[in-house]
């Protein structure tokens, strides 16, 4: 990174004037956020645009996007509102920490606390929360919402926090009821569940990670409407759940070029293993389906020359590039945004080839 650089790479970002989400390369300095366009894998100089840090204030999880749940929130010093989207609760939290690190250096009663956010629990690598909330929905054996009453209220479809708890520990998801409300809070920030109802709302703003789920009698949550929203059949692709069931090993945003129009695009990749998939999604759409993906048994996975544009790649892209042939001859070019990351990203694919 270039000298006074905290941290670069990919965030998703809200539009000011027409709220749609468009992928920008984010550069951290300790006074400034500035954010470029990126053409044929190179950010555009002059910035796009810049976030002034001093008297800031940030907001993580941020929870104003039912759609979009890995949000981190600034808001300036003459009330701008700034709304980034990370591709994942560790880079979201990596993102978070350094931000607010700049925007507290010279404060180290402040810049103490960030490890709070350092800390922020982490998902073990075997337990997939797309199948806790499967599993949750199973008629026989899930969870069964019902009527409940908070506050002289009924709300209709809910289940109560402990009734979570103990079927999280009884299904072997959680050791203990520690466990569980920490696996709980993350199938809320996940947006897997909403909380309803003055008790658990108010716990959700607390702002600590691992607070955020009540294992209480009084406390009330229901599936999120995302996790049951059905698509249109021109939303629909050709994906089978087996493809998406699963355990991801990898996830960030890659440049990717297209098949027909040869442009470049940014896409979040997500790896799964188990069965070995790699599937990309479109970062500025808030339906939580891929775009695409392909099988990795067969493929063979390559870095391409920095020097020069490699054979196969259309415009002038060059840099971090590497290629994934597919077992029927398909050929995919990606970029990273540094030959570290590309490096990780091929030994990952290596493995489940």
């Amino acid at each position: 990174m270039e000298d006074g650089v905290l941290k670069e790479g990919f965030l998703v970002k809200r539009g000011h004037i027409v709220h749609n989400w468009k992928v920008r390369w984010f550069v951290l300095r300790q006074n400034t956020l500035l954010y470029y366009k990126l053409e044929g894998g190179r950010k555009v100089t002059p910035p796009k645009g810049q976030i002034l840090l001093d008297g800031c204030s940030i907001t993580c999880p941020c929870l104003e996007y039912e759609n979009r749940p890995l949000l981190i929130k600034l808001k300036t010093r003459t009330s701008t509102e700034y709304f980034l989207e990370a591709c994942s609760r560790e880079d979201r939290d990596a993102w978070a920490f350094e931000i607010t690190g700049a925007i507290h250096a010279g404060q180290p009663g402040k810049v103490q606390q960030l490890h709070v956010l350092r800390n922020s629990f982490k998902l073990p690598p075997h337990i997939s929360l797309h199948r806790i909330v499967e599993k949750m929905h199973d008629s026989g054996s899930g969870i069964r919402p019902s009527p409940n009453m908070e506050q002289g209220s009924t709300y209709k479809k809910t289940f109560i926090g402990s009734s979570l708890v103990d079927w999280l520990i009884s299904n072997g998801f959680a050791a203990n009821r520690l466990e569980a409300v920490t696996l709980a809070s993350m199938l809320l920030e996940e947006n897997f569940l909403r909380p309803v109802g003055a008790r658990s709302t108010g716990a959700i703003r607390s702002g600590d990670l691992a607070e955020q789920f009540l294992d209480d009698s009084t406390a009330l949550y229901t599936f999120a409407e995302s996790y049951k929203k059905k698509l249109s059949p021109k939303e629909e692709i050709s994906l089978s759940t087996m493809e998406l069931s699963g355990t991801v090993i990898k996830q960030g945003y890659l440049a990717k070029q297209g098949h027909k129009r040869k442009n470049w695009k940014v896409r979040r990749f997500v790896l799964r293993k188990e069965p070995a998939f790699l599937h990309y999604y479109d970062p500025s759409k808030e339906e939580n389906r891929p775009v695409g993906g392909f099988s990795l048994r067969g493929s063979l996975v390559s870095a391409l020359e920095d020097n020069g544009v490699p054979t196969g790649v259309k415009g002038n892209v060059q840099g971090n590039l590497f290629k994934v042939i597919t077992k029927d001859d398909t050929h995919y070019y990606i970029q990273a945004s540094s030959k570290a990351e590309r490096a990780e990203w091929i030994e990952a694919i290596k493995k489940l080839t």
